[in-house]
């Protein structure tokens, strides 16, 4: 069976020398080409990794709840490691100019304050701090890697839904080993643990089960949704198959495959622009395939985004 990180949504993994940016560090090297901001696919939600947080930052950010956001920069990013010791960091690399970045820092702002402090976002302007760009091997931002104990080990490029950047964030509080507020489903706990490893056979399994045993699960949809959207783009290339979707506006396969890499690039709503463009020119059995697709990608988001409020009320009306 297919890695969902051997999709164009890919999580990246450990091995970062941060020697470079100790006391000790040699001369600075040169910096980085600046990150591409065009989003490659994200990553199925993998692992997880832990962080800190002792006393205010020099970085807090104002308006929000204190050391919950900071901003990291290379001068004083020795102290956000030993930060990392005791409370789990996400680094949230993006820059002004970068668009992907700007759906993708509110939801991981939200959430941040959501979790109250038990863990924190570290946001690390990409042009302002060439050197942890490099050193964290940024190609593409948006891009989030979490700090456990002083060292990487997780992240992904691109936008996710919120309900998929939950999950991962979830992921590195439990590798962390930190209490969440209210102990989770631990039938869904095993079934995200599979997605997240990679192992789509096991975590589909589990999400049947738990929806056939409490249909309305929202989180077992969303994760059975996402279990069947890593496997139709598993060895897909992106940019050949949105360049045959725009070649041919007429082909439901091709306008199906396109919205789904859509999604995964953190581009949602085109995405459900195009299948509901798709539904409007067809009609019977192509109509309807293009549907269910439609609602199987309003699936993975769930159902508190406001992106799949609009384009369900588009549906309706381009169905009726």
């Amino acid at each position: 069976m297919s890695d969902p990180r051997t999709t164009p949504s890919i999580f990246t993994r450990g091995a970062v020398d941060l020697s470079a940016l100790r006391p000790s560090a040699p001369a600075k090297p040169a910096a980085p080409s600046r990150p591409a901001a065009a989003p490659a696919a994200p990553a199925a939600p993998a692992g997880g990794v832990p962080g800190a947080v002792p006393g205010p930052p020099a970085g807090a950010v104002p308006g929000v709840t204190p050391d919950v956001i900071i901003d990291v920069t290379e001068a004083d990013f020795q102290s956000v490691l030993e930060r990392s010791l005791t409370t789990p960091i996400l680094l949230d690399f993006w820059a002004d100019w970068c668009e992907p970045c700007k759906k993708l820092s509110p939801v991981l702002e939200k959430l941040a304050e959501e979790y109250g402090g038990s863990w924190i976002l570290g946001k690390v302007n990409v042009d302002l701090n060439p050197r942890l760009a490099q050193v964290f091997r940024v190609q593409g931002i948006p891009q989030v890697t979490a700090l456990i104990g002083g060292q990487p080990v997780e992240g992904f490029s691109g936008v996710l839904s919120e309900t998929q950047v939950r999950q991962y964030v979830d992921a590195v509080l439990k590798a962390a080993g930190v209490d969440v507020a209210a102990p989770e489903d631990p039938r869904l706990d095993a079934a995200d643990d599979a997605l997240m490893g990679g192992d789509l056979d096991a975590a589909e399994a589990a999400y049947r089960k738990i929806l056939a045993e409490s249909p309305a699960d929202a989180a077992a949809e969303s994760g059975l949704a996402q279990v069947e959207l890593y496997r139709r783009i598993a060895g897909v290339d992106p940019s050949t198959a949105l360049a045959k979707a725009d070649a041919d506006p007429e082909d439901v396969e091709a306008q199906r495959l396109a919205a789904d890499i859509e999604v995964l690039s953190g581009q949602a709503p085109e995405a459900y622009e195009r299948l509901i463009t798709l539904v409007k020119k067809t009609a019977g059995d192509d109509r309807e395939v293009v549907r269910k697709h439609l609602l199987s990608l309003f699936a993975v988001a769930g159902p508190d985004d406001p992106a799949v409020a609009g384009a369900r009320r588009a549906l309706a009306r381009a169905l009726f």
